[in-house]
């Protein structure tokens, strides 16, 4: 079976066979990442301390625009965008403001799936989303 993996931090895309077997993981592989309760002990790749905004604007009629700010920087910008476009089926663009910073434009409301796509990748936690809008 072959899968693709994009990392949005290395700017990677990465096409192989999957392979994988318990037997390749070394017996101390699993301990640190769990306590003796069987909670997860580390991180799980989220950003802290840094808040994403997500906000609806109405353009003309029933137009709107959907925008995107607070993603960390270190995020591929150019390749997130691209994906966003692929998932969504929308257009947009990454507009480079010198207050805000890196702003993902999308066209159409896509809110809820900026955010369900940011949250199942990892880039930021749930609590760390705050979509406004009507």
């Amino acid at each position: 079976q072959t899968f693709t993996v994009v990392n949005f931090l290395h700017k990677e895309k990465t096409t192989g066979i999957k392979r994988m077997s318990l037997a390749s993981f070394g017996p101390d592989q699993f301990d640190d990442d769990w306590n003796e309760l069987g909670t997860a002990v580390k991180d799980s790749g989220a950003q802290t301390g840094t808040n994403v905004h997500i906000r609806i604007q109405q353009r003309n009629g029933k137009k709107t625009l959907t925008t995107v700010q607070g993603i960390p920087p270190e995020i591929d910008f150019p390749r997130l965008l691209k994906a966003f476009k692929k998932q969504f089926c929308c257009n947009g663009t990454v507009v480079d403001d010198p207050e805000l910073g890196h702003v993902i434009q999308l066209q159409g409301d896509q809110r809820q799936n900026v955010r369900n796509f940011i949250v199942s990748e990892g880039m930021v936690s749930d609590q760390q989303i705050k979509v406004h809008g009507f």
